[in-house]
């Protein structure tokens, strides 16, 4: 009995001894094999990589290309804006230059006159007043010296209402000034 034991000890290691060797053998291997495999793997999976780079790539020029196109779209409106208030201004200017022309004398026509002796004592540039936003407002007119002034222009956008004022006559017409903007006159119509 001793003797299979002995005998059954020694077959066994002996298994055990090619067997030890010819696993870790089958295990090194198998390693080579996944090490072989993985670079084609890796591979496999940079193709895609380099195909989502182009992807990626496109993706952003496309990007790219659609801010370009909004920026253009902004520099147009911008370009409108400023053409639009280019002819703002003109529009301005022209209403301004209107207002600055003194009137003709058509425009005063039906006007009274203001005789020179009361003229030289109660009006030109040294007898100075000042016309309220309520007169010109309600019924476009004012009272100044004795007489009824109708305003035969534009108030200027400029003018202030509590600013002072002075009544002038040059050729015949006559005129709403102020000092803080000579050469700018409102057309008056004089009723007694």
């Amino acid at each position: 009995m001793k003797l299979i034991g002995v005998i059954s000890t020694a077959v066994l290691s002996m298994t055990l001894g090619v067997a030890a060797p010819a696993y870790a053998q089958q295990e090194q291997h198998d390693q080579q094999e996944e090490q072989k495999a993985k670079p084609a793997q890796d591979e496999q999976k940079a193709q895609p990589a380099k195909q989502g780079e182009k992807s990626a790539q496109q993706e952003k020029n496309t990007n790219q290309e659609e801010k370009n196109a909004q920026q253009e779209k902004k520099n147009t409106q911008q370009e409108e804006k400023n053409v639009q208030q280019q002819d703002k201004n003109s529009k301005q200017e022209e209403k301004n230059a209107q207002q600055a022309r003194p009137a003709q004398p058509a425009q005063h026509a039906g006007g009274g006159r203001i005789p020179e002796d009361r003229y030289k004592a109660n009006f030109g540039q040294e007898h100075r007043f000042r016309v309220s936003q309520a007169d010109y407002s309600r019924d476009r007119r004012f009272q100044y010296g004795g007489y009824w002034f109708e305003f035969v222009d534009q108030w200027p956008s400029n003018w202030l209402y509590t600013q002072d004022v002075f009544v002038v006559e040059i050729n015949g017409v006559y005129y709403l000034c102020n000092p803080m903007y000579p050469g700018v006159n409102i057309s008056l119509s004089v009723a007694e």
